[in-house]
């Protein structure tokens, strides 16, 4: 689906990182794509981000929407002349912003599922919830912290902002074809974050996630990043 080159500042990013079991994820991510896998383990997530002055580069900014929005990812690699790429598959995404709803795989890609976020954020403490409008629902309560998760896969910090930066390749389904979308940031720093509770109903889902099939591991911030969308060759 090409779309003119989209501008706007992430205003909060928060990056939630599992490991899964590969053999798990290979059954729900479609060709041509297959699971990337890091020290044994396949890599899925949510993405959870509000957006600001989000409209077409080159207008002013007051002329853009703003919008709170949940992404579920799974790490992928495919096949293409040759080269083994990599990227981001999108299986779901949520907003709060009705008209993304609306529009969502046919002006914007993927479809996108309305939802009503509840967001609290004080002195580096986040809570962010959202229902959307299929019942799937998510919660994380974390702080900001100068530590990386000792336990992670990753290791460091170093580690995993490196995996995710270099995952900014997504494609999403769209009836019969997979629509692609790249994140120019125009600068990229993460953050660890310190999560105290999470909950996804999406990976919970004992009838496509057996029970511990996904870990969490991980938790990265990003804030106050200008940034790009560009449409990508679909696929």
């Amino acid at each position: 689906m090409k779309i003119p080159t989209i501008h706007g500042y992430i205003d909060r990013r928060i990056l939630i990182n599992f490991t899964a079991d590969p053999k798990v994820v290979e059954k729900i991510v479609p060709y041509p794509f297959r699971p990337k896998i890091f020290q044994g383990k396949a890599i899925v997530g949510i993405c959870l981000i509000r957006l600001k002055n989000i409209k077409p580069k080159g207008l002013p900014d007051f002329m853009g929407v703003n919008s709170e929005n949940g992404a579920h990812r799974i790490a992928v690699e495919w096949d293409e002349n040759g080269e083994t790429k990599s990227g981001v598959y999108i299986p779901r995404r949520d907003t709060s912003l009705k008209l993304n709803a609306l529009v969502g795989g046919r002006i914007f890609p993927g479809r996108h599922y309305y939802a009503k976020f509840n967001v609290q954020e004080n002195g580096g403490n986040y809570h962010i919830d959202f229902k959307s409008s299929d019942d799937t629902e998510i919660l994380i309560d974390a702080s900001e912290t100068t530590l990386f998760n000792e336990q992670s896969i990753f290791e460091t910090l170093n580690n995993a902002s490196a995996f995710f930066e270099n995952g900014d390749l997504g494609y999403s389904p769209n009836k019969t074809k997979f629509d692609g979308l790249r994140l120019k940031a125009y600068k990229w720093q993460v953050r660890p974050l310190a999560v105290s509770k999470v909950k996804s109903s999406f990976f919970e889902d004992e009838a496509v996630f057996p029970k511990g099939s996904v870990v969490f591991d991980n938790a990265l911030l990003m804030t106050n990043i200008e940034h790009e969308w560009k449409s990508a060759k679909d696929k």
